[in-house]
């Protein structure tokens, strides 16, 4: 029976590496790794693409494939008889693919024995605790994990083969809307060109995440509570929240409830939570939080009625983009507010120092709106006189200069495409 499920997960595996899917942007960082010893750790929500990214990455390679989101598997499993099994269905191979196995119970125990033996292991799994605290110690400076998140504005382009520099009005009218389209709907690679299921798709996503990823894996009995909590912190999105205004809001059991709920929609990639900045470690534990949501499609789908903010679904975009540039949230990426409550939305620190302070605003058209926004950047820029200053607008382009400072105009779409990992 073991046999019959692992040999029907290599036909899929077949089918799956002969499809022509879109390359990642991370697949050369990670190629270079695969010769190592080096566990390779490839997280990320669900359906982002982890499974597609690593195929990829083995695709005219040697390598054995377990999926563990299989039932069949998880039931059948037996840690000396399934290596057998694998040794008798693929013969020979460099790699070992295990695809989510933290659905199985005790996996690192497994995972960390079949590392000591020698295997070539490449781990997918939609969460970001995926190593327990034993494990990793154990695994030290042994392991590259990469985040993969849905498709970014550029590989969604790309995707859609799309022309980066139109010079007609009409090519450029065009490429506008193809940027909208992502603005409101967001990367899911399944649904990038099937707007049509856009809602449906993404409501049966957020409950399989809540129910596979949270209530399953973390045994959560008040599954109720857990609808209304993440349900609610999806319309707070881009505002800041603490444990306690959580608790009042939505009168829930206790601030523990919400700081576990808190934890679990963060470890399966549905919200980050981005701290206020503060030299005292312990001033930036007890500030607000800013919740963000992993993709814009959860934010603009009528699913989840939220009213349209073009704002807040910008500053989300942004936020997103900072992600995938491997800045760290609450390491090197931060919000931050003065002591005159002057707000700026993202300040990006490197080596300990502030280098960025990044305002966005959907339109500077309006002087009132451009003299608020710039107010803020350069009231909180007074603290951080090494940061270079940015405003991302829709599609504003310009440079202002203020008090010998130069402010850097530059429009969503153009600040994501200038960007480049090399």
């Amino acid at each position: 029976m073991l046999q019959e499920t692992i040999l029907q997960q290599k036909v899929e595996r077949n089918k799956l590496i002969q499809i022509d899917y879109q390359p990642r942007c991370y697949h050369e960082q990670v190629e270079k790794y695969l010769k190592s010893n080096l566990m390779k750790l490839i997280t990320g929500p669900r359906r982002a693409g982890k499974s597609v990214f690593s195929l990829l990455l083995l695709r005219g390679k040697r390598f054995a494939y377990l999926n563990f989101d299989d039932d069949k598997l998880l039931k059948e499993f037996d840690e000396e008889h399934i290596m057998q099994v694998l040794k008798e269905v693929y013969s020979d191979y460099d790699y070992l693919l295990l695809d989510e196995p933290q659905n199985l119970p005790n996996w690192d125990l497994w995972v960390s024995k079949l590392y000591r033996r020698g295997y070539n292991l490449i781990i997918t799994g939609s969460n970001s605790n995926l190593l327990s605290s034993e494990m990793a110690s154990l695994l030290t400076g042994r392991y590259l994990s990469i985040e993969i998140l849905p498709f970014s504005l550029r590989e969604t382009l790309e995707y859609r083969k799309s022309n980066f520099q139109p010079a007609l009005p009409e090519d450029k009218a065009d490429f506008m809307l193809q940027v909208e389209d992502y603005f409101h709907y967001g990367g899911y690679p399944e649904i990038i060109n099937n707007r049509d299921i856009t809602e449906s798709y993404l409501k049966t996503l957020f409950d399989s995440i809540i129910m596979k990823d949270i209530v399953r894996r973390y045994k959560v009995r008040k599954v109720e509570e857990l609808y209304q909590f993440a349900t609610y912190m999806i319309s707070i999105f881009t505002s800041p929240f603490t444990y306690s205004s959580i608790t009042e809001e939505l009168g829930l059991s206790s601030k523990t409830t919400v700081q576990k709920f808190c934890t679990y929609l963060k470890n399966c990639y549905l919200f980050f939570y981005l701290p206020r900045y503060n030299h005292k470690l312990k001033l930036m534990q007890k500030a607000p939080q800013k919740v963000y949501i992993v993709d814009n499609g959860f934010l603009s789908s009528s699913a989840f009625q939220i009213s349209e903010n073009k704002g807040r679904l910008l500053e989300n975009l942004v936020l997103l983009e900072f992600i995938r540039r491997k800045y760290e949230i609450g390491k090197n990426l931060f919000y931050y507010r003065n002591q005159s409550d002057k707000e700026v939305d993202f300040v990006v620190r490197e080596n300990n120092v502030v280098r960025q302070l990044v305002q966005v605003c959907w339109d500077m058209s309006n002087p009132k709106t451009q003299k608020r926004e710039i107010g803020s950047l350069m009231a909180c820029a007074k603290d951080f006189p090494n940061g270079e200053l940015f405003v991302i607008t829709w599609n504003e382009q310009k440079e202002i200069t203020m008090n010998a400072k130069i402010i850097h105009v530059i429009p969503y779409y153009k600040w994501c495409l200038s960007y480049s990992r090399n």
